[in-house]
Formats: C-alpha cells, sequence, structure tokens
C-alpha cells in the first residue's frame, strides 16, 4: 500500500469513526399503492452500482398512505409464522408490508449500491401502540445513519407506522454493504445459548412459501439452484420469518404494546435444517437464539425488553 493510500484510508477513518446522517434530504417518493413486486425485482436485478469509500448516502425516502391490512393475508402470514391466528398483531408483520418500500429505495439511480447483496445484519422493531388493523396506516422509510466497520460499509433504512397521525411502530434495519475498508477487526464475543431447548423442523419450502406472502422472491431463498448463482450452498430462510417464528414461540411473554424486539443475524439458515430454539429471562429482559441441530453455531440471537 502506498504512502497516499494509507492517507486516505486514515482520512476515511477519521471521518467514519462516529456513524454518518444521510446528505441531502430529498421529499419523499409517494406511491398510491404497493407496487408491482415483479416489476421492481427485476430492476433490483440489474440495478448497478456507484458507491465510493467514504460517500454519504442520500436521504432517501418512500411513503405510502391509507394502507389496509387484508385479514386473509395476516392469517395467511400468521400461520407461516407460527402465531395464533386470534393472537395479536405480530411485531414483524409491519416490517414485511414495508418490504415494498425499501426495494423501491434501492432500486433509485441515486442509491449509490447495487440492490441485491446487501447483506442484513440487525433488526430493531418497538411496538410503541395497539391498534385496530382494520384502521389505515400511513408506513414511510427511509435511509437513516451509516458507518464503515471493518466489513464494509454498514447502513440503515428506518420505518415507521402512523394510525390516527400517531406513531404506533418503528423499525430500524442494519444492512452491510461488503467493501475493503483497511479499518481493523474487532474480537468478537462467542455467542452462548441458555435454557432448554425445543427443536425446529424448517421445511425446504419456507423461503418459496414466505415469498409468495411477503413478495421476497429474491433467489437466494428459493431454490438450491438460485441460491448457488449467488454463493450459497443450498437456499437459505429469509432473517426476517427466522425472528417471526421466534417471535410466535415467545408470544405468551410478549405485552400488547410498549416493547422493543432486537435481533442479530448471524449464519445461514440453510433449507431443510434442524434448529434448536432457547430462551431465558435475565434482568427482566428476554433473551432468546436460534442454533444449528449442534447447538455450536448461532443463527440469531435476539432480545425483548
Amino acid at each position: 500500500m502506498t504512502t497516499q493510500e494509507k492517507e486516505l484510508n486514515m482520512n476515511v477513518m477519521n471521518k467514519s469513526s462516529q456513524a454518518q446522517k444521510p446528505t441531502q434530504i430529498k421529499p419523499p417518493i409517494v406511491m398510491q399503492e404497493l407496487p408491482s413486486m415483479p416489476s421492481m425485482l427485476g430492476k433490483a436485478a440489474f440495478k448497478s452500482g456507484h458507491y465510493a469509500l467514504g460517500d454519504q448516502l442520500p436521504g432517501l425516502s418512500t411513503q405510502i398512505n391509507g394502507l389496509v391490512i387484508s385479514k386473509p393475508h395476516l392469517l395467511a402470514y400468521k400461520e407461516l409464522c407460527g402465531f395464533q391466528p386470534d393472537s395479536a398483531l405480530p411485531a414483524t408483520y409491519l416490517h414485511m408490508l414495508a418490504f415494498p418500500l425499501f426495494l423501491k429505495i434501492l432500486i433509485q439511480q441515486d442509491f449509490p449500491m447495487r440492490a441485491m447483496g446487501q447483506v442484513h445484519l440487525r433488526n430493531q422493531i418497538s411496538v410503541l401502540q395497539q391498534f385496530d388493523s382494520r384502521q389505515p396506516v400511513n408506513m414511510t422509510a427511509s435511509i437513516g445513519s451509516s458507518e464503515l466497520t471493518s466489513r464494509g460499509l454498514e447502513w440503515n433504512i428506518d420505518v415507521s407506522a402512523e394510525v390516527d397521525q400517531q406513531v404506533v411502530w418503528t423499525s430500524e434495519s442494519t444492512f452491510l454493504h461488503r467493501c475493503k475498508t483497511g479499518m481493523p477487526r474487532s474480537a468478537v464475543a462467542p455467542i452462548r445459548h441458555e435454557g432448554e431447548a425445543q427443536s425446529w423442523s424448517v421445511d425446504a419450502d419456507t423461503g418459496r412459501r414466505y415469498a409468495r406472502v411477503s413478495g421476497d422472491y429474491n433467489p437466494i431463498h428459493l431454490t438450491d439452484i438460485t441460491a448457488k448463482l449467488f454463493g450459497f450452498k443450498q437456499a437459505i430462510a429469509h432473517g426476517m420469518w427466522s425472528k417471526a417464528r421466534c417471535l410466535a414461540a415467545l408470544s405468551a411473554e410478549l405485552p400488547a404494546d410498549g416493547y422493543s424486539v432486537d435481533v442479530a443475524f448471524h449464519r445461514p439458515l440453510f433449507l431443510p435444517s434442524q434448529v434448536l430454539f432457547y430462551s431465558h429471562r435475565q434482568d427482566g429482559q428476554q433473551n432468546f437464539s436460534l442454533f444449528n441441530q449442534r447447538a455450536d453455531q448461532a443463527h440469531l440471537e435476539g432480545i425483548i425488553t
């Protein structure tokens, strides 16, 4: 590495010691209805990227007003993720409804990264207030803060849902754009599990079934053949299906509102699989994790506060 390149890396590291807010905040792209998913996925497949190390992300956002939740769709989601039909609105359901808002941002030409290949690292959902699911919902998704790490650029999409002009639900999803940053790797603490394990079978068609409900037809989730095109040995489950399945198992522990669920995704869950679900309470918080059958590799870990 030349002296000039070292200085460039040092400058980038100095600028990125703290999370950066997006620049050039733009008016939201307002959608009158949820767009055609096949059309947007086609655009996403061919969307190129032009991100340069240290660039700040543009202030892009999308919005839809008066969204009405379909009861048959909600019931299909509950069945797929393991919730009881008469249970409260799952915390993860609105995140799934917001997927077209996410994708609309990613296919914009001034979004500097490829739409495909972004790695979902973390997701935090806050259920602020219970509401009647028959009421219309206004949802907004926007690019949040970003930060360079040893693995690349970690960046957020923030989503909020309003009912009767009150924010009832929020979400923050952190994604990784892989690129060389020259930043040193930090030590990672091993992930431990506590509590009695529940053994689950995750069927081979889980990705296809979730895609039909969510509209997220990313090829890595559909078949082994399409997943191999993107470097995976088998199809993998959607991370948000895994989070929802864990929450379904903890339904009896959840209040109606006033709680948050934070999850970190670690290793892909290949389909089909046998997995072990663990949960335990500590310091007034509910901890949970999902491991492989040997209990030596974590797929995700989470906490409910």
